[in-house]
């Protein structure tokens, strides 16, 4: 896999799962590394994590679904770091399952604030960095749920799937740019870092890893991937469709 050596990653929802992953990955890679999350705890951890590697990382409590924070935060890390040359969109919410009469408006906005409009408010900001630059590598974290669809998780199926919407029309915008946008989208993934679960989910048997996911994710930050743009990715270990 290639290194990030001098790059700036800005990674969303980073004290936990794929997102912590990601996280130490690319500072094994060589990329100093902005950590976003609501838990101050778990950045914490992720951020000496990280810095093991001989890498700078800054940390920025925050809920993702708050348009003036994120501008913030991505305008401080372009100020420290002086360039922002990969955002990672993977701050989500999903943990409920109930069928659709009994979920309310509220709960729906909730989901739409954070993982579309946060995905939206922090791509935004960071494109006023990257397109001056002509570079950049924007990789949204969707779902399978986005692709066909959980019953049972209606309002979380739908943002996902506006995430892989957003991800390929922006990819259209921004290719000639130099800037390549991409969506990954993990299946069944482990509670557990870096375990796997069996699953009958998939084909395969089991959940993914975090380090799966953020393999793939890497993946497309680096260098082994310039003609990849406007793709969603799947990660689900070849998933049933149910």
């Amino acid at each position: 896999m290639s290194r990030l050596d001098h790059r700036t990653a800005v990674i969303t929802g980073a004290a936990i799962g794929i997102g912590r992953a990601t996280a130490k990955k690319m500072a094994s890679l060589g990329a100093n590394l902005v950590l976003v999350d609501m838990d101050e705890e778990g950045l914490a951890t992720c951020k000496l994590e990280c810095e093991a590697f001989g890498v700078n990382a800054l940390t920025f409590t925050a809920d993702v679904s708050d348009e003036t924070r994120a501008n913030e935060i991505i305008d401080e890390a372009a100020k420290r770091f002086d360039h922002i040359d990969i955002l990672v969109n993977n701050a989500g919410v999903w943990r409920r399952s109930m069928p659709f009469i009994e979920t309310t408006s509220d709960m729906w906005k909730k989901y739409i604030d954070v993982n579309l409009l946060g995905t939206m408010y922090f791509t935004h900001a960071a494109l006023q960095y990257m397109i001056p630059a002509e570079s950049g590598r924007i990789i949204n974290v969707a779902s399978v749920a986005g692709v066909y669809g959980n019953a049972n998780m209606v309002d979380y199926s739908t943002t996902k799937a506006a995430v892989i919407g957003f991800t390929k029309a922006l990819a259209k915008e921004l290719a000639p740019k130099r800037i390549l946008v991409n969506a990954v989208s993990p299946g069944s993934v482990s509670s557990h870092q870096d375990v796997e679960e069996p699953s009958e989910l998939s084909f395969l048997g089991r959940t993914g890893t975090h380090t799966e996911n953020a393999n793939l994710i890497c993946f497309l930050a680096g260098d082994e991937s310039t003609y990849i743009a406007g793709q969603n990715i799947q990660i689900d270990g070849c998933r049933k469709k149910m």
